[in-house]
């Protein structure tokens, strides 16, 4: 008994510094980081296609395009507390009319680029819609993501 009760208070210590280490990250903030994260491997997929068209596959396009667009209004609901960042900027709440107006032109872009890819036969149908949904990442992350380090 007198065993566990050291381990259990050497333990302790080192367990809350470790989860001081972590983060501790919200789930709101998780949640959010998550989707973009995916976001962004989705948007590796067909920017890859369109880099070097050779590996161009129409089902996989149109998969990753389906999704963006289907997950497109998914993390705007966990921007609900300011004091939680995460890689977000306060411009998010401070500018919040900007910040919608951006989650909503990717909502409209993504669906595009999805009507777009279902409908096509090749790659050159499909690459004038991409290129705006690359645009609207650009330019939300440039005022409301905090600069990678």
């Amino acid at each position: 008994m007198k065993i566990k009760s050291l381990l259990l208070t050497a333990a302790l210590p080192l367990t809350l510094t470790l989860a001081a280490c972590s983060g501790g990250t919200n789930p709101d903030v998780s949640a959010r980081q998550d989707i973009m994260k995916d976001w962004k491997d989705a948007m590796d997929v067909m920017g890859g296609m369109a880099e070097a068209p050779d590996t161009f596959e129409l089902a996989n396009f149109q998969e990753n395009a389906q999704f963006l667009a289907e997950s497109a209004n998914k993390p705007w609901a966990h921007f609900n507390d300011q004091n939680e960042l995460g890689d977000a900027t306060e411009a998010v709440w401070t500018n919040n009319d900007e910040f919608k107006a951006e989650a909503d032109n990717f909502q409209q872009v993504t669906a595009e680029l999805n009507t777009t890819a279902q409908s096509a036969t090749n790659l050159d149908e499909i690459l004038p819609a991409l290129k705006p949904v690359g645009d609207s990442c650009k330019s939300c992350h440039e005022d409301f993501k905090k600069p990678n380090d």
